[in-house]
């Protein structure tokens, strides 16, 4: 079939956009394969691998009693550039880095830093720290970690944007694209290309410089979360 003049600059401009993108990511690692869990470890209740996506999923029927994760196995990672999509339908969910096992029992209960996100308008963006020192950086905000001379962990904020306008970057009910920046103890989180937030963490007895790396499903009224597209260039 002969194609049309602009049918060809179209196929041109979509070879361009593509070829970009390949160069971008040159030495980046896909963390799943599209439709399987293979590689990953979680409570198999909830999480499912299902039309190209991870799927975290608990209802009224089926409930989890506590926050439950499923983690990347083996290995753990240290300095790295993380890119992914996600959707969520209701509650709140996260992408756990660095992070550590909270219990002995229970395999799926993950800490550590958090790059948060939710179905409302407050949180998606901030780094969190579950089970790990409650809310690290804000939204619009450049956060640095200290602790004083009695030991007490001190916050110190720089604003570098409004946290209703950044939140406009993000689409409800829709695919987002979450990248996070791990390098030495500098974190950055971006959504759909717009810098959320900036930790830098100063706290050396707690910070953590490498970890498991975890998606959440968040405990309370019946939700659901995908994430698909997940790629990592592990940088040290």
């Amino acid at each position: 079939m002969k194609l049309s003049k602009s049918a060809l600059t179209l196929a041109a401009l979509v070879a361009v956009a593509f070829n970009t993108l390949s160069a971008d990511e040159v030495g980046f690692k896909s963390l799943f394969d599209g439709k399987t869990l293979k590689g990953w470890d979680g409570d198999p209740k909830f999480w499912r691998a299902d039309e190209g996506a991870i799927v975290g999923q608990t209802t009224k029927e089926n409930p989890t009693s506590g926050n439950t994760f499923i983690v990347l196995k083996p290995g753990e990672v240290g300095d790295f550039d993380l890119r992914l999509e996600f959707k969520i339908e209701g509650g709140n969910s996260g992408i756990q880095y660095r992070s550590f096992n909270l219990s002995k029992t229970d395999p799926w209960r993950i800490g550590g830093y958090q790059a948060d996100f939710e179905s409302g308008d407050t949180y998606s963006g901030i780094c969190y720290g579950e089970a790990f020192r409650g809310i690290l950086s804000g939204r619009g905000e450049k956060a640095t970690l200290t602790v004083d001379d009695k030991g007490k962990l001190v916050r110190k904020t720089e604003k570098f944007g409004e946290s209703a306008e950044i939140g406009k970057a993000v689409k409800k009910g829709a695919w987002n694209e979450y990248r996070i920046v791990a390098k030495g103890f500098e974190f950055t989180h971006y959504i759909n290309g717009v810098k959320t937030t900036e930790l830098i963490d100063n706290d050396e007895k707690a910070r953590k410089a490498k970890g498991l790396l975890a998606l959440q499903l968040h405990a309370g009224p019946p939700m659901k979360v995908q994430f698909r597209n997940i790629r990592i260039l592990e940088t040290k």
